[in-house]
């Protein structure tokens, strides 16, 4: 028996794959040394993951809380059962005053929703980006200054002498100098929040 040519053609044969999903995080140089850890390659990029993360997540939660509260509105409107074992019907002003029910029961019940779901994204998205790393490219501002003096005053006060390969005790020059040798590069996503809030 022949084989049906059009089994063997580039369409049937052929598995294509949706194209790849770029990194969020990139890894980049941790300053101390040359250990490599993810971070985002800028603010934009951080802030951007942060406010999809937000409101994907908010969305989601909205669609679902739609369907629940349209089931719940719909049994707490719905007519006794017993007119239905009487079998007297239900009149069209009792419809009407369902369907206003099922309004007003809708409308609170997805105000609630609503709130429960911007908390619930916070819960999920505020972890996970506080705690991650940005790269700041040219110093940043005087809040990063500051996090770096504290840091570099922390450092000191444990007793390390080294940081990044560099003698603290050596470092002449002015501070963005002194900030570059040492690889004060990176913000944790915390500084960002302290920032936005």
């Amino acid at each position: 028996m022949l084989a049906n040519p059009d089994d063997y053609s580039p369409a049937a044969t052929l598995i294509t794959f949706d194209r790849p999903i770029p990194l969020l995080r990139q890894p980049i140089l941790a300053g101390a040394g040359d250990s490599l850890v993810l971070g985002f390659k800028d603010r934009q990029s951080w802030e951007s993951a942060y406010k999809f993360c937000e409101s994907n997540i908010i969305q989601q939660c909205e669609a679902g809380a739609r369907i629940g509260c349209s089931v719940s509105a719909s049994s707490k409107c719905a007519p006794p059962w017993w007119k239905s074992v009487i079998g007297g019907g239900v009149s069209k002003e009792e419809l009407i005053e369902r369907e206003k029910c099922e309004e007003r029961e809708m409308s609170d019940c997805f105000e609630a929703s609503r709130l429960n779901c911007r908390k619930f994204a916070e819960d999920k998205c505020l972890p996970v980006f506080k705690d991650a790393r940005i790269v700041v490219k040219g110093g940043g501002g005087d809040e990063e200054v500051k996090k770096c003096v504290s840091e570099l005053i922390s450092r000191v006060c444990m007793g390390e002498t080294r940081v990044g390969g560099v003698e603290l005790w050596k470092l002449k020059g002015s501070w963005s100098e002194v900030k570059s040798r040492i690889g004060f590069s990176i913000l944790r996503g915390s500084d960002m929040l302290e920032k936005q809030f």
